[in-house]
């Protein structure tokens, strides 16, 4: 049978057209149901089973159930649990969920897919019987419910005629659907009932969400009300209101900013009616305030510790930060929260907060993100979860509630247990990590995979070349490979050879899909998350010594001083000769005795890289500093068991200049040829505001002088107090940096760069025909175009561009996503959200190996104050790249208050102690130690130990030992020297094992 479709489309110019498309309807789309006979079943149709068994007091009998849409996107984690079973899933639901919830549809049809729960899709849309047309006047949504209706009304109908008399159960939270199916004699209830129904699983119920529940209309509100989505659209056409992604703060809970086009700076929102009830991440609507009601940031950090769950105030008004009049420039736009335009509420990890009262099913739980408020839920299992890591969903929050309203979704494991914090990691950073799926398993190379005769002929053959690769220990996923060689006419050839991972996933399949939303590789500190499965990943893609493998090759002719004369691209077979470590080449090249051709290579490629990276500098790239770590873990309890800050050879450089060139050449390559398309990668310059801490950092120095005579010759040694950083450009940034040195205080410099990273923009991926040519520029890098080329096999944003830079050169052909700007766009987003999850991971897990690394453990070391705050010192400890801080105000214990008095200065930026004053970079000397009494936030100590303060500093662990007095000690100087720092994350590959 056909049916046509009509719809109406208004075009740009404002014309109306009717589109008529054919639907077709056939009476040959079956029950799913085993004992069903007028049904014509194969055997694989038969999905619904033949006797089901009611585990309901609502309904006995035996019978299915039909979902609503609304059902499914509000309570899929009870629908995860194999409890319901013989489940009727409409086409109407399936496509109404995939269209309104990507991760509820993703998570629908994961559940879909297990066979033991006995659920059928019936395309009720091609059925001659349950298709319905939409009627004048009626909205799509109104039609879609009536359309569940009639599927139901018609499976209860068409069941009722069988001997086995099974019903068919409507699941709803729609109210009105609800009403109307019991007007037409239909079973129906809502989720919430059904579940409450199932008495042998009363624990089902934590797992519904409270969305459609009534709130308590009497308790007094404690939140503004939002305005509503008409007059938040109206306030932002007029200019009266402005939209931000909104992100909280985590030093203080009653702090956050919204990144507000055509502003500088963050706007500031302050105090709980500033948030109202904005959560991290949640794209809001916020009122500018006028300019003599801005404010600056506070200097307190403070942490939400209450442990009173009821919505009582008053204790915070102590802190709520207080507007500061006084110099302008620290003071930001400041404004408040009005209303939410878009949630972006996920699934939080953490721990119940502990309940005393016996029985009790109200709970407060605690998010291991210190950003995310507390969050109330019904759970009725509090015993079995107490000291267990669980999920927990938000559903709202309403006005009258201090913390917003959610509900349990499972446990993960024990608290403390390392496979459980790994776990946690990686959910609270979204990095998905489940195993690959068979279906992206199949679009993987059969083994043994051979390099045919049709794979030679279109490439070019460079086995006999000596082409090695350098990477950090222990490396697997090895995606580069150099090479150098003295031409016959004098000049020399350099190859950067990368893993041709693009000849191995070919565009849209499952393979290229999973690493798309992948994204990239996440480096944990014992373990790897991959983006591409492990045959590719360290076996097929992996340019490892001695093996023969496919690659994209970048080869320039150049002379002795580094000029590019002439650059070629191709696809290419390479044997690798040597896989190296850095120490391993490092030693190759300082070894004279080695004249082979590795050695030679070597040398010559560490020769040009000193040229590049001097030309670099010269052109205003920075050379910036993070603190990095690394651990040695215990091969069988996989705990670390030592850690040091990470060394940086020449060879390090050496191979990421011939990255970072292979990346610009490329990237000049593709926007050439793809002026509107190409994926690039651009570092916006910071605006002026951002460098405010540096330039205070710098300048303060020569205020810790505290005689005459010593200013004097800080005046003579360094032409005045302290360092003046110039940042109008960068490369006046980058010459600044390199003269602030005190011999007195060895890492001062490396400090001074660590802020300057901080103060950086984060680099990202865009298309260029989004963007405008001046817009291109890689401010850390200095320069004008730059991409990802270098990396395929860890980097999803590598891949586009080889597939891009296969086109240009005819190896491969373009596909219409490819240069489809607005799909590309789309993926640079998920890109660069990835991307910056996984760096968030990435240092969470050295976070939590330094916690277990110290757990049992008291060391005392050297280190500097980093930041100077109202009411505490955060300290760096360049030996295990980590920071802590070192409380001097506020609360202590157990509510008690130091005995000793520090005074903040606001202007300096200090904290003075008697005749002792802190400011930044101060060295000092601490004892660290693992602070467990806070199970879900335990966290790293440091108690000053030096200079000594009575009252407040605690004593030498060797002077403990021999009881002795002690004198107020000069700080000592660091014991080692980190230098460091990359630009862009070129060759961040870490050691896993």
């Amino acid at each position: 049978m056909l049916t046509n479709k009509i719809f109406l489309r208004k075009t740009k110019r404002g014309n109306i057209l009717k589109i008529v498309r054919e639907h077709y309807l056939r009476d040959d789309i079956y029950c799913g149901s085993e004992f069903c006979n007028d049904c014509d079943h194969e055997s694989h149709d038969k999905v619904l089973s033949e006797q089901p068994t009611s585990k309901s007091r609502l309904y006995p009998f035996p019978h299915y159930l039909v979902l609503d849409t609304n059902a499914v996107l509000d309570h899929i984690d009870v629908f995860e649990e194999d409890v319901l079973t013989d489940i009727v899933v409409l086409y109407t639901v399936l496509d109404e969920v995939k269209h309104k919830s990507s991760s509820v549809y993703k998570k629908f049809r994961e559940v879909i897919a297990d066979k033991s729960r006995n659920i059928y899709i019936f395309v009720n849309e091609h059925h001659r019987d349950t298709y319905v047309a939409r009627q004048p006047g009626e909205s799509a949504n109104d039609r879609n419910d009536r359309a569940i209706r009639v599927a139901t009304k018609w499976y209860d109908n068409h069941l009722k005629e069988t001997k086995r008399r099974v019903r068919a159960v409507l699941l709803t939270d729609d109210a009105d659907n609800k009403r109307k199916a019991l007007e037409e004699g239909i079973l129906v209830c809502s989720a919430a009932e059904y579940v409450k129904s199932l008495t042998e699983h009363p624990t089902l119920q934590d797992k519904l969400s409270h969305k459609n529940y009534e709130t308590e209309s009497n308790k007094v509100a404690i939140y503004p009300p939002h305005l509503t989505p008409t007059q938040i659209h109206q306030g932002i056409k007029d200019g009266v209101l402005h939209q931000g992604a909104f992100a909280a703060s985590r030093e203080n809970y009653l702090e956050g900013s919204v990144n507000v086009e055509g502003y500088e700076k963050f706007v500031l929102v302050q105090g709980r009616d500033g948030l109202n009830r904005a959560v991290d991440g949640d794209i809001v609507a916020i009122e500018i305030f006028p300019e003599e009601k801005w404010t600056a940031p506070s200097e307190i950090i403070l942490q939400d510790d209450n442990e009173n769950p009821d919505d009582n105030l008053e204790e915070e008004a102590n802190f709520l930060p207080q507007i500061k009049p006084s110099d302008s420039a620290d003071r930001s736009p400041t404004g408040k929260i009005v209303g939410i335009i878009r949630r972006k509420w996920r699934q939080y990890c953490g721990i119940l907060q502990p309940n005393f009262l016996q029985g009790a099913t109200r709970h407060i739980f605690v998010p291991a993100e210190r950003k995310i408020p507390k969050i109330r839920i019904e759970t009725r299992q509090a015993e079995q979860l107490n000291m267990q890591r669980i999920i927990v969903a938000i559903d709202q929050w309403p006005r009258h509630s201090r913390y917003p309203k959610g509900h349990f979704v499972r446990a993960l494991g024990p608290l403390g247990d390392k496979a459980t914090e790994n776990e946690v990691l990686l959910l609270e950073h979204d990095v998905p990590h489940s195993k690959f799926s068979e279906e992206v398993l199949s679009f993987l190379p059969k083994l043994p995979w051979t390099i045919t005769d049709d794979d030679i002929a279109c490439r070019v053959d460079l086995r006999d070349i000596c082409i090695c690769s350098v990477d950090p220990p222990g490396c697997t996923d090895i995606d580069d490979a150099l090479h150098c060689r003295r031409l016959s006419n004098g000049n020399l050839e350099v190859g950067v050879h990368i893993a041709d991972v693009s000849h191995f996933i070919r565009p849209g399949n499952a393979l290229d899909k999973e690493a798309a939303l992948r994204a990239t590789t996440v480096y944990l500190v014992d373990k790897r998350i991959d983006m591409v499965p492990e045959l590719l990943s360290s076996n097929l893609c992996s340019l490892r010594g001695n093996e023969v493998r496919f690659a994209f090759s970048c080869i320039w002719e150049v002379d002795d001083e580094a000029n590019i004369l002439h650059t070629k691209f191709h696809k290419s077979i390479i044997e690798s000769k040597k896989a190296m470590t850095y120490e391993e080449a490092q030693l190759i090249i300082d070894d004279a005795s080695q004249q082979h051709d590795i050695a030679t290579s070597l040398r010559n490629l560490n020769k040009l890289a000193k040229i590049l990276k001097r030309r670099r500098i010269e052109s205003g790239a920075l050379v910036l500093a993070s603190p990095e770590i690394r651990f040695q873990i215990d091969n069988e309890t996989h705990d670390p068991i030592e850690v040091e800050a990470k060394k940086m050879r020449e060879t390090n450089s050496m191979v990421e200049e011939f990255m970072l060139l292979a990346n610009v050449s490329v990237a000049e390559k593709i926007e050439k040829e793809f002026p509107e398309c190409a994926m690039l990668r651009r570092h916006p310059e910071p605006p002026q505001t951002n460098f405010e801490p540096l330039v205070k950092a710098g300048r303060n120095q020569g205020r810790n002088l505290r005689c005459l005579f010593f200013l004097s010759l800080a005046i003579i040694l360094y032409g005045g107090p302290g360092f003046e950083i110039e940042t109008s450009t960068g490369r006046k940034l980058a010459i600044s940096l390199d003269e602030a040195v005190k011999t007195d205080n060895p890492y001062f410099n490396t400090m001074l760069r660590i802020l300057a990273t901080r103060c950086m923009m984060q680099a990202v991926y865009f298309i260029s025909g989004t963007t405008q040519r001046p817009e291109f520029f890689h401010y850390g890098l200095a320069a004008p175009i730059y991409t990802h080329f270098t990396s395929p096999i860890r980097r999803y944003a590598d891949i586009i561009v080889h597939r891009l830079l296969a086109a240009c050169i005819g190896a491969d052909s373009t596909y219409p996503e490819l240069l489809d700007k607005r799909k590309t766009s789309a993926l640079c987003n998920n890109l660069n959200y990835r991307n910056r999850m996984a760096q968030y991971a990435g240092r969470a897990s050295v976070a939590l190996n330094t916690h277990l690394f110290f757990k049992g453990r008291t060391q005392e070391e050297e280190g500097y104050v980093l930041f100077v705050r109202k009411n505490a010192l955060q300290v760096l400890i360049p030996k295990f790249g980590l920071e802590g801080t070192i409380y001097v105000s506020g609360k202590k214990g157990q509510g008690k208050k130091f005995d000793v008095k520090f005074v903040y200065n606001e202007e300096e930026h200090t904290q003075q102690c008697g005749n002792i004053v802190f400011h930044s970079f101060d060295p000092v000397t601490v004892r660290l130690s693992l602070d467990t009494s806070n199970v879900q936030h335990e966290k790293l100590v440091l108690q000053l130990v030096k200079p000594y303060i009575e009252g407040f500093s605690v004593r030498s662990i060797t002077e403990e030992e021999s009881n002795q007095p002690m004198d107020e000690p000069m700080p000592l100087a660091p014991k080692r020297k980190t230098r460091g720092g990359r630009d862009d994350n070129v060759k961040s590959k870490k050691k896993t094992k």
